[in-house]
């Protein structure tokens, strides 16, 4: 058992459970994956793309993870270091490089396996997972991969240019992000939501597969598109959003 607000925790952990919606799975995510076992999500919020049910379904949830009546579905995850140090993370969804709250816009030199693809003076530019690829990268332009592809997206984030289109390449490509010397400029490396780093011109982050998985129980049946419309809609009509069944 772990406690979030003590810092307790057991030696082990057969299962992980998450219990709130996408936001508190990526943080048990973190633990799932550090004690190498499956995470179940038990959604509290509005839709969830992760989680496996609601609390009224807790208790049969539980009946079927004691009894073995589970699948194990995969989910690639991106590994993402900061060049010319040992800093290191992992992504479920997504490593961004972005302006965040400074004003100015950013240059960013973008090469995939040592070939320069382009230099985008944007908002940021990002690497997504397909499980990030219906988050920041759809809102910015970018493809949804369906559970199941292997791939990574990259999407630039409101590019100042004519060809600002997203690409999907390879899950063991090397993607690099790099703060061009040409301009006095600071960015962000955002890494599922969190700030990680301040980066400084010249300075880069390499994102690539991390080889190894994230461990979603799965009871029932996962039905992804009907989640992207209810997810669609839920855009098109703010307050209209419906808990996931």
């Amino acid at each position: 058992m772990y406690y979030p607000r003590s810092g307790e925790r057991a030696d082990s952990y057969e299962f992980v459970l998450s219990f709130g919606g996408d936001g508190t799975m990526l943080d048990g995510a973190r633990e799932a994956l550090a004690a190498d076992c499956p995470l179940l999500g038990i959604n509290l919020g509005t839709l969830g793309f992760l989680t496996e049910g609601n609390p009224e379904q807790l208790g049969t949830l539980l009946h079927s993870l004691l009894e073995g009546n589970y699948r194990i579905e995969k989910r690639g995850l991106l590994e993402i270091r900061a060049e010319g140090t040992r800093d290191k993370w992992v992504a479920l969804n997504d490593a961004v490089v972005t302006r965040g709250g400074f004003a100015r816009m950013i240059q960013i030199e973008t090469r995939i396996n040592g070939e320069i693809w382009d230099t985008f003076i944007a908002d940021g530019v990002l690497a997504a997972t397909p499980t990030g690829s219906t988050g920041y990268s759809l809102s910015a332009g970018g493809p949804i991969l369906a559970p199941g592809v292997e791939g990574i997206v990259v999407t630039p984030v409101c590019a100042h240019s004519l060809r600002h289109s997203p690409c999907v390449v390879p899950p063991d490509s090397k993607i690099e992000f790099r703060m061009k010397t040409e301009r006095s400029h600071r960015a962000e490396l955002q890494v599922d939501g969190r700030s990680c780093r301040t980066m400084e011109a010249g300075e880069a982050v390499v994102v690539t597969g991390a080889g190894q998985h994230l461990k979603l129980v799965r009871i029932g049946e996962y039905h992804f598109f009907e989640l992207m419309t209810q997810k669609f809609m839920a855009w098109s009509q703010p307050g209209r959003e419906e808990k996931q069944p």
